[in-house]
């Protein structure tokens, strides 16, 4: 009877370590390693030194007002345009104005001298604007640091820096301002006052892979 007893008892433990070994777990090797990334957002940050182009009084007819300014890349990413908006507002001292004063208001031209390059020997120059009134510039958007030269300056290879502005660089402008004289009575704007605001709207390069 004892020895029935003992082997009831052996065989139950084997079954119990048979079941142990079918539903239980297993140990095995394993390694881990963590990755630190980081996705940083560049910057555009355009500045135009001085932030004040213009200020001249006691104009007249016939007053030609050139004036040079800088656009400034201060960002850490690359611009690809630069578009200029144009509004403005006047002042009209005497209440008597039959016309708009931005119409004889004329931008002679706005240059942007690094695009121009040494265009210069062949009379290509980099106009952004050429000819215009602000009146008529406040439906214009032109691209300030568009390089717009002809094939010829590129192929002999003065048509000067590429389109756009990269981190950290400038682009040398120069625009001349001439109050028109049209040979008639312009007795109305005496006295008034045009204030001018252009906006430099800067946009990025195309995304890429990276």
């Amino acid at each position: 009877m004892e020895i029935k007893k003992k082997l009831g008892m052996s065989l139950a433990t084997a079954g119990l370590g048979l079941a142990l070994i079918a539903g239980g777990t297993f140990a095995y090797f394993s390694d881990a390693e963590e990755t630190n990334n980081t996705f940083a957002a560049g910057t555009l940050d355009l500045s135009v030194d001085p932030t004040t182009i213009v200020n001249v009084d006691n104009l007249k007819p016939g007053d030609t007002v050139v004036r040079a300014f800088e656009l400034i890349n201060n960002g850490s990413l690359d611009i690809s345009s630069i578009d200029l908006s144009t509004s403005y507002t006047v002042d009209d001292a005497k209440g008597d104005n039959q016309d708009d004063f931005g119409k004889h208001i004329k931008v002679l031209f706005l240059e942007n001298a690094d695009k121009t390059g040494d265009g210069w020997v062949i009379g290509d120059y980099n106009d952004v604007i050429s000819e215009t009134t602000l009146y008529d510039l406040q439906n214009m958007t032109p691209d300030a640091v568009e390089n717009l030269n002809s094939f010829w300056t590129w192929l002999l290879g003065l048509g000067g820096e590429d389109s756009g502005l990269q981190a950290g660089d400038s682009d040398q402008m120069f625009v001349a301002f001439e109050f028109v004289d049209n040979g008639k009575d312009q007795n109305e704007f005496q006295g008034d006052a045009l204030q001018l605001t252009w906006t430099f709207n800067a946009h990025q390069t195309e995304g890429e892979l990276r």
